[in-house]
């Protein structure tokens, strides 16, 4: 697929944007690498993404974007410029369905069963499922667990159990390839890329202040600000994770829901 300049060309102007923004996220692959040896250029993809900028510097924020540097765009473009391997871009809406262990399953399936070691799995969350992308600040402050459900009396999906320590066997049934690994950074880990929609961080901020949990008594762009500031890292920001499946899409992931 051609690829516009103005991707290309961000893409090559990495190195600008990041002396422009000053801000690059720590990557949740500088914890311990659980790549495969034989997955070069999925290891080369998060190394981009660990430098490329996400501006967490935020005052206010608009309903809709409009300009690249609202977003996380090179990260993004880095995303959807990968040919290396096969792409799968799953739909993830609901924090309490089972989308981290099908997504753990087709890594899985995808690396050993059919040799794919280049494999990448992109999670497009919105829905409850994006409230697993803010930091544990955010889940306090303004009480996620109670939009989250009961089974998340605080943000467990960003930890890493222990169970990701055994990584030396693959087929460990409680190792970190296993159910018991189920967490958003074990899979970053292993070369998965969470996209985060900008439309739902929005949306959130709106219910927040519409059911009074709004401490700061903040205006819904201030507030979607500060959301957006406190997004895990290595997460992506997108300007809406519906819109961007349509970018996948035309990039060639297999899209799956």
């Amino acid at each position: 697929m051609h690829m516009p300049e103005g991707r290309r060309g961000a893409l090559r102007g990495l190195g600008i944007g990041l002396a422009a923004f000053g801000l690059v996220r720590t990557a949740a692959a500088t914890g311990t690498s659980l790549e495969q040896p034989g997955a070069a250029h999925l290891q080369a993809l998060t190394a981009t993404l660990a430098k490329a900028p996400r501006r967490r510097d935020f005052k206010t924020v608009q309903m809709v974007l409009e300009r690249r540097e609202e977003w996380d765009a090179d990260a993004l473009d880095a995303v959807l410029a990968y040919r290396a391997g096969p792409r799968q871009a799953w739909d993830n809406t609901d924090i309490q369905g089972p989308w981290l262990n099908v997504m753990r399953n087709s890594m899985n399936a995808q690396i050993w069963s059919f040799k794919n070691a280049n494999f990448l799995c992109v999670s497009a969350t919105h829905g409850s499922a994006q409230l697993a992308l803010y930091d544990q600040a955010m889940w306090d402050k303004y009480g996620l667990a109670k939009l989250a459900g009961p089974k998340f009396p605080n943000n467990s999906l960003l930890l890493v159990p222990p169970a990701a320590q055994d990584s030396a066997n693959f087929q460990a049934p409680s190792g970190a390839y296993s159910p018991s690994a189920n967490s958003v950074t074990v899979l970053q880990r292993r070369g998965a890329v969470f996209l985060a929609c900008h439309n739902a961080v929005w949306e959130l901020a709106g219910h927040l202040i519409e059911t009074g949990v709004n401490p700061d008594h903040a205006t819904q762009d201030v507030l979607a600000a500060e959301l957006t500031n406190h997004l895990a890292p290595d997460v992506v920001l997108t300007p809406g994770a519906v819109g961007t499946i349509v970018e996948l899409h035309m990039a060639g992931f297999a899209y799956t829901r």
